[in-house]
């Protein structure tokens, strides 16, 4: 019984530093100076994103490794992933 419990509590921690994993790349990687979840800054909402770009993960990693429509980012492909996901899970 204690086992189980440490093994879900264990899960829930690494989920949850998974997700703020996901928020510091769009932190760290300057994502939040030109963009916002839910309106439109200097660049679309990342629900305009969300809403126009689902299953074209590769496409939008593409774009910002390659800077072709979008200023080119500094991150590893693992970041760009991460950060990418985080904008198409946006609701």
């Amino acid at each position: 019984m204690k086992l189980s419990v440490l093994v879900v509590a264990a899960a829930a921690a690494m989920a949850a530093g998974a997700a703020a994993a996901q928020s510091d790349v769009l932190k760290t990687k300057g994502c939040l100076n030109c963009h916002e979840a839910d309106k439109k800054k200097v660049g679309p909402a990342f629900k305009e994103i969300a809403a126009k770009r689902q299953g074209k993960q590769a496409e939008l990693v593409a774009k910002l490794k390659d800077g072709k429509g979008h200023p080119k980012i500094a991150a590893s492909d693992a970041e760009l992933n991460a950060a990418v996901q985080q904008v198409l899970a946006t609701k």
